[in-house]
């Protein structure tokens, strides 16, 4: 997993893509106390639309590495 921080708020998550329709998303307190979707979320929180453009980005620009590529599949 590869630290990935929010372009909006800052928060830093550990993500890992293991295709470009799959990616995993580990929260950690101080990140889940960052973030105003998530903060402010009430019920079940699926995605924080700023911060999957954060990791496309990452993912994009090289800096998290999509796994599926890397292996072939």
């Amino acid at each position: 997993m590869v630290p990935v921080g929010c372009q909006r708020c800052g928060a830093e998550v550990l993500a890992r893509k293991s295709s470009w329709q799959q990616t995993s998303v580990q929260w950690n307190a101080e990140a889940e106390s960052r973030c105003l979707r998530r903060r402010d979320s009430t019920g079940l929180f699926l995605v924080c639309p700023e911060l999957r453009g954060s990791i496309l980005d990452a993912a994009c620009s090289g800096r998290l590495p999509v796994l599926a590529e890397e292996y072939g599949v």
